[in-house]
């Protein structure tokens, strides 16, 4: 994730006090300025170790679909073929 300090979109989440220390702990031992940089280096580790990647500059929400775009406009299947109707 960017270092971009424009973000438009506030999340509240609830923490239990145990959760409130594990993120402190990490803050603190990463050297992190606040709890919000540390919850948004977790949430990209997490995102990570499944294999998640933040979206490229320029990409289109076209380019994240179920199904790719075939030559003729059509939905491929998984298997490259066209979907039986």
């Amino acid at each position: 994730m960017s270092g971009d300090l424009t973000r438009g979109e506030r999340l509240q989440i609830m923490l239990s006090p145990e959760e409130l220390a594990a993120l402190d702990d990490f803050r603190f031992k990463q050297r992190m300025p606040s709890r919000a940089a540390a919850v948004r280096e977790l949430f990209r580790l997490g995102l990570a170790s499944v294999g998640i990647r933040p979206a490229e500059a320029g990409s289109k929400s076209g380019d994240f679909g179920v199904f790719n775009i075939g030559p003729e406009g059509h939905k491929l299947g998984t298997n490259g073929e066209k979907p039986k109707r």
